[in-house]
């Protein structure tokens, strides 16, 4: 393990909070380190991030002018590159890999880009040294590896999945502490013996001390095993991801009140300066993230029809604008059924075909209510897309970017 300790002044303790990934969050480059939740700025897109200080120098960004190639970087293994990989084919982008040996790749509806493997920490890297120029990471890497670093930005804050949070965990056998507001007022903590913690996210950890102003604390890392450290004697606590809890609990270890540092789960990032001038790159994020909002956006919705008896078509619109569940997203899609008639025509008038989106937990909700207005026929089935006509994420960064969106709402996907 190797060693780092915290020093900083106090700062109150109502400054404990759950950090997350929230496109508009505004990270300071201050030695206050991370923002605190009543920070968050929602309007805007940018995550600073600060490129993290190596042993042996600074790490030097390649001009955007070295290569010519749009490039994108996904984890290699585990969970999050199968989640990944899962969403981009669900968007209709599956990545095409001859091997599995192979590191690069393609997606063919995306030409021009190629898509590189790389572990997840090396994707933010490479993103901060210029190597790649969109990425695919959890929250908690990038918080970890680019904190403070300008030129990142977060495109897409909640893609779904890899949901987890970074925690500080502590022996179930100190039954008296419950809270970081009573493990750090422990007396025994001091210049002489600072609190152990053992963590794989040195930068996040460091940060958060400071933030709450404690300041004997001792910073060890390490890669792997992190819950056998307290048994073992080897540290005080721990602080890492935390999904379920069990592995905490089946290593006697548990939370504490305040301990939760931030809150992780995929999130799509992109290098400012290459949206800025490399060609071609600000239309493939555009239709990355619209193919992805769209996607999202329909796994919460099905769509309700019925048909719906009536004297006119406003005359049905205006029954079921009555009731909120039954408005759709911008209304309700109403037009006439056309009976059929003994001598083979059609009759319209007695009957209209309503349309509706509705969320998924009030599907039945929606169908008792268009039962008791005189609904027939009623089917449900889920959405695959729901495109806006631009992804308010979209124009959140053409603000970041500080470009004129409508120079740029012209990019639709094809």
């Amino acid at each position: 393990m190797s060693r780092t300790s915290a020093r900083a002044p106090a700062v109150p303790l109502a400054r404990f909070t759950a950090r997350h990934a929230v496109v508009g969050t505004k990270m300071p480059t201050t030695t206050r380190g991370m923002s605190s939740a009543r920070a968050i700025d929602r309007r805007g897109v940018r995550a600073s991030i600060r490129a993290t200080e190596k042993p042996n120098g600074k790490v030097f960004r390649k001009p955007v002018e070295s290569r010519s190639a749009i490039r994108m970087g996904i984890p290699s293994k585990g969970r999050m590159a199968e989640d990944t990989m899962a969403l981009l084919a669900t968007c209709q982008l599956p990545v095409k890999k001859l091997n599995p040996r192979q590191y690069a790749a393609e997606i063919p509806s995306v030409p021009g880009m190629e898509v590189w493997f790389q572990r997840a920490t090396d994707v933010v890297r490479k993103i901060v040294s210029g190597d790649i120029d969109i990425g695919i990471v959890g929250y908690d890497m990038l918080a970890e590896i680019a904190y403070g670093n300008d030129d990142i930005v977060i495109v897409h804050d909640a893609l779904g999945f890899g949901g987890c949070h970074l925690a500080v965990g502590i022996p179930q056998a100190w039954d008296e502490i419950n809270s970081m507001r009573e493990l750090i007022a422990l007396p025994k903590w001091g210049p002489q013996r600072p609190l152990r913690v053992v963590t794989a996210y040195p930068n996040v950890a460091e940060q958060f001390f400071k933030d709450i102003g404690f300041e004997f604390v001792e910073i060890l890392t390490a890669d792997g095993a992190l819950e056998a450290a307290p048994a073992m004697g080897a540290a005080d606590c721990i602080l890492d991801l935390v999904s379920s809890g069990t592995t905490l609990r089946e290593n006697n270890l548990k939370e504490i009140e305040g301990g939760r540092v931030l809150e992780s789960q995929g999130v799509l990032v992109a290098s400012r300066e290459a949206m800025l001038k490399r060609e071609g790159l600000l239309e493939i994020v555009h239709e990355l993230l619209e193919r992805v909002e769209a996607h999202l956006r329909a796994q919460s919705l099905y769509m309700v029809t019925a048909n719906v008896r009536g004297d006119s078509a406003e005359a049905v619109a205006e029954k079921l604008n009555s009731a909120a569940t039954l408005r759709g997203l911008q209304g309700p899609t109403i037009a006439p059924v056309y009976t059929p008639q003994p001598d083979g025509s059609g009759k319209a008038g007695e009957y209209y075909a309503v349309s509706v989106a509705v969320p998924k937990g009030r599907i039945y909700e929606t169908v008792k209510k268009l039962r008791g207005l005189g609904g027939s026929g009623v089917l449900t089935f889920p959405l695959t897309y729901v495109f806006d006509e631009e992804p308010p994420r979209w124009n959140a960064l053409m603000t970041e970017l500080n470009l004129d969106a409508s120079k740029y709402n012209h990019l639709k996907v094809m």
